[in-house]
């Protein structure tokens, strides 16, 4: 079975990195696992007193990640990242301490349950700043916030945006400072206070020290650079965080030359993915490895070999097939393992794949 190789202490290096880099720019933080999906025997690893002493939360998009985590550390704080699902209220007031919103309908079921459990659930508002996923609309924030403001088992703490994830609008300057400003508007129109601003994610973070972040902007969600040491603006390993956190390490179930171009007629039924082939620029055969996961387990694209000898042919729903190269049969055998860098989304399908081993070292 392939193996998803998990660098425990380099994660662990890499949260406590970025607790001190908040701590000297007087931010706060939350650390999002939603990559792990609630995955108890990691959270046991990297959930130790010294790493969330210095969160402000931790946080999934995931109810069942919310309740896994209740379960490996009772005295956390959690959020829940997204807008609830109203006929989830009464869990998510159970296990999240903040929620993220943006929809009346649903704050009014979270503080009738939030009444009924006889406790006071936290809110933080997403503002839409042109990402178009969830988010209030910026001309009726003001409304929003009247109506808002009448429920009684809700406390409102602050204002948020998401940048960067479906269309990839970057968290420029001038988006960040709306925030800010609509968080001084606020305050005025309706004498209250909004200690949060949670204006910043893994793609925000370059902009700290170019100074492209107002002071005001005081809540980072961070999970892809906690987890991978890469901020998804550039790409780049930020600080001195760690980025070779996972491999997956895939077994050689055959090894054999073959012809490079498929013999018979090609009709519409294959399941898989092949590499693009011009008949004119290849040999007729090469040295092919088929290895021991496929498109159930994770998308080829979402992976590397580490190897850089080795290129992809293509991929079923179990079996990945690759060419190894003009030293393969020499340098490779049956019951060697070859070895791929996964990006986020890699990660995220393969720890919810049933037919992947997980190796913490």
């Amino acid at each position: 079975m392939a193996e998803l190789i998990i660098e425990t202490e380099k994660i662990r290096e890499n949260i406590l990195n970025l607790s001190k880099y908040f701590d000297e720019h007087n931010t706060q933080w939350s650390l999002i696992t939603k990559v792990f999906s609630g995955e108890m025997d990691f959270l046991r690893q990297i959930l130790t007193d010294d790493i969330i002493q210095n969160l402000n939360t931790v946080g999934d998009s995931r109810l069942t990640s919310l309740k896994n985590l209740r379960s490996v550390r009772p005295d956390l704080r959690t959020i829940y990242i997204k807008p609830p699902a109203r006929v989830y209220a009464s869990d998510v007031v159970e296990y999240a301490d903040i929620s993220l919103n943006s929809s009346l309908g649903t704050l009014e079921a979270l503080d009738q349950a939030a009444q009924h459990k006889n406790k006071e659930h936290k809110v933080i508002i997403m503002i839409e700043l042109g990402e178009l996923r969830e988010g209030v609309n910026r001309s009726d924030i003001v409304d929003f916030f009247e109506q808002a403001l009448r429920f009684k088992h809700i406390e409102i703490i602050g204002i948020g945006s998401n940048l960067g994830c479906m269309y990839g609008v970057e968290p420029t300057y001038d988006k960040l400072m709306q925030l800010k400003l609509y968080k001084e508007l606020l305050e005025n129109r309706f004498s209250i206070s909004l200690p949060i601003v949670s204006g910043g994610s893994s793609i925000t973070l370059p902009l700290i020290d170019q100074g492209a972040v107002p002071p005001e902007i005081n809540h980072f969600r961070i999970g892809e650079a906690a987890f991978f040491g890469l901020s998804p603006l550039d790409n780049q390993p930020f600080e001195n965080l760690h980025t070779h956190t996972f491999e997956l390490a895939a077994n050689i179930i055959e090894i054999e030359e073959k012809k490079v171009l498929p013999d018979g007629h090609i009709g519409d039924a294959n399941v898989g993915h092949t590499a693009n082939l011009d008949a004119a620029s290849k040999e007729d055969t090469s040295v092919k490895a088929i290895l021991d996961f496929g498109l159930i387990d994770v998308a080829q694209e979402d992976i590397e070999p580490i190897d850089k000898s080795i290129t992809f042919v293509g991929i079923t729903s179990d079996m990945l097939v690759v060419d190894l190269g003009p030293a393969g049969e020499k340098k490779y055998q049956i019951g060697d393992q070859v070895r791929f860098a996964p990006n986020y989304m890699a990660v995220a399908r393969l720890l919810h794949s049933k037919f992947i081993d997980q190796v913490f070292v």
